[in-house]
């Protein structure tokens, strides 16, 4: 989470929105995929955005677990892998699949997926640069030390302007 050192970038749903629908513009015209492969959590909602705009009906998990607190990243935990049939169909090497996240951080989750899945495409909407080589498409680069606020980690409440020393 946010610390005296970083930044924050809180997201709205209609950004987040728009940011996805613009990852999709980027994947149009690639492919052809037969599957999504969602990172469980923050793949979720950007999965389904880039289905629908794709119109892939094939979508799958794989459930990594790196910030058990909200706070810090600590050790990853694979608790649930793609399903063997999506590998077999991908030929057992993921071509032909694309793996969509919300964000590459440190790039710990996303060498694991690829290690599973080394010849997949692997999407996110917001990259940090310690991740950023891990990711073949991203909308937003975001410095290392700025914490994202997503629209499912939030509520509605009124934000201090940045003058009255707002972080």
């Amino acid at each position: 989470m946010a610390g005296p050192q970083q930044k924050i970038f809180p997201v709205s749903w209609d950004q987040f929105h728009r940011d996805a629908r613009a990852l999709t513009w980027r994947l149009s015209g690639q492919g052809p995929w037969t599957a999504i492969v969602a990172i469980t959590r923050g793949g979720l909602v950007p999965a389904a955005i880039v289905a629908r705009e794709l119109e892939i009906r094939t979508i799958e998990t794989i459930c990594v677990a790196s910030y058990h607190d909200y706070t810090t990243q600590g050790e990853l935990r694979v608790m649930k892998t793609v399903a063997d049939d999506v590998i077999e169909r991908a030929g057992g090497d993921g071509k032909g699949i694309l793996i969509i996240d919300d964000l590459v951080d440190t790039g710990k989750t996303a060498r694991v997926v690829r290690e599973m899945l080394p010849q997949a495409h692997f999407a996110t909407v917001y990259a940090k640069p310690q991740g950023r080589p891990m990711v073949d498409t991203f909308i937003t680069e975001v410095s290392q030390d700025t914490w994202i606020y997503f629209p499912w980690d939030m509520g509605l409440s009124f934000q201090p302007p940045i003058r009255d020393g707002a972080v």
